[in-house]
């Protein structure tokens, strides 16, 4: 009985904040802005209401996280709510760096698995863009009612790793990734370099790719040149790029802080 009452006082909570963003986020544009750099892999140069975007990484390869923030953080600009689910580790130093307005984004503990209907419907109500973990943390079921609430009510889901029970309208996946400012095993990250190859349903059919600085030494989200056009993907290659540095080379690190998480 407790357990089903801290349930459901959560849920309530989660609906009055979705009532007092409401204003912000019932706006009618057909899509919400994307930084500059992000332009080519993003069809129609923003996001699209009611859609959703699929963001991996390639096995040992990083950025995905990165990747995602830097998805909402021009929405997040102009005005939009941001809500991250079940993603306690999330930086915020790394997510300021990257774009994202602080002031609009809200972090909500994950749901147990019997209550992520409820928090899910709260929130698809009263925010722009949700970033949500893997599929394979919310049951089937669910994950269905999910995307369909968003496409109902506009919002934009952003699906941060696999396993989703339906393919997304937007697929971007980190193919290759490399960190720079360590030389002869010291020094300090200033910058990773990384691939992104898009593909998707619809008008994102046509495969894209572009190198990014995910983030560029001075924290932002910066195209890598030369640009990449837009250019059908060959078959997968083998890549001279290793996994990321392990931790014991990443002494001076300063972005990606841990924050607990807020319910």
């Amino acid at each position: 009985m407790f357990d089903h009452e801290v349930m459901r006082s959560g849920a309530e909570d989660l609906a009055g904040l979705a009532e007092r963003v409401r204003p912000v986020t019932l706006t009618r544009e057909q899509r919400l802005p994307v930084l500059p750099a992000l332009d080519v892999v993003v069809p129609g140069g923003g996001l699209r209401r009611g859609s959703t975007v699929a963001v991996t990484g390639a096995d040992g390869v990083g950025g995905a996280t990165s990747l995602a923030l830097a998805l909402v953080a021009a929405a997040s600009q102009a005005g939009s709510w941001v809500a991250a689910v079940g993603l306690p580790s999330l930086g915020l130093v790394a997510a300021e760096e990257l774009g994202v307005a602080l002031e609009h984004l809200v972090l909500v503990a994950a749901p147990e698995r019997g209550a992520w209907g409820g928090v899910a419907a709260a929130l698809v109500d009263g925010f722009d863009c949700l970033v949500v973990p893997a599929g394979r943390a919310v049951r089937p079921g669910d994950a269905r009612r999910l995307v369909a609430r968003a496409r109902e009510r506009g919002a934009v889901l952003v699906q941060l790793g696999g396993g989703w029970p339906e393919r997304a309208d937007v697929e971007l996946a980190i193919t290759r990734s490399r960190w720079e400012g360590i030389e002869a095993g010291h020094g300090h990250l200033r910058a990773r370099k990384v691939r992104v190859e898009g593909g998707g349903r619809g008008e994102a059919a046509r495969p894209r790719r572009i190198d990014l600085w995910l983030p560029a030494a001075g924290g932002a989200v910066e195209v890598a040149r030369p640009a990449r056009p837009v250019t059908p993907v060959p078959a997968p290659a083998a890549t001279p790029d290793g996994p990321p540095p392990t931790p014991s080379h990443t002494a001076g690190r300063r972005r990606d802080r841990p924050l607990r998480a807020v319910s």
